[in-house]
């Protein structure tokens, strides 16, 4: 392989939340990007040996992310829309980043809103960042290069 022509695997710690197409903050972790796809076993009549297995049901997991806990308050007025019972769903997308800081992948979700908000711990004989946490529920993820 010719020098310069190195692929070089992407770290795990440059990523964004993108909500609507404006980048919401770094998140210290995101877990989740899974999809998954039910299978549907099927015995022809004229075959008595075989089972074909079948596509059936795609599933997606929630997405969870974690970030140090700041005084902006637009993914708690989200949250609250469906508390409120008027659901506001959103497209978004989690974009990996390169040694750069330049997008090299994104994994991009439909019909998303926030199904579980989860506030800081807070202890006074500790001295670490205060964490909130979200989980995203979607109808679908696209991983885009």
């Amino acid at each position: 392989m010719p020098p310069g022509d190195r692929v070089d695997p992407l770290l795990q710690i440059n990523f964004l939340l993108e909500i609507d197409g404006i980048t919401r903050g770094a998140f210290t972790e995101v877990s989740g990007l899974t999809a998954e796809q039910e299978t549907v076993d099927y015995r022809e009549g004229s075959e008595d040996t075989v089972v074909r297995k079948l596509p059936g049901l795609k599933t997606f997991t929630n997405i969870m992310l974690k970030r140090g806990w700041t005084q902006d308050a637009e993914l708690w007025e989200w949250r609250k829309t469906t508390i409120d019972g008027v659901t506001e769903r959103k497209a978004g997308a989690i974009i990996v980043l390169d040694e750069a800081r330049q997008e090299a992948l994104r994994f991009s979700f439909r019909e998303g809103w926030i199904c579980k908000w989860e506030g800081p711990q807070l202890n006074s004989t500790t001295n670490e960042v205060a964490i909130e946490s979200i989980e995203i529920c979607h109808e679908g993820l696209e991983m885009v290069t």
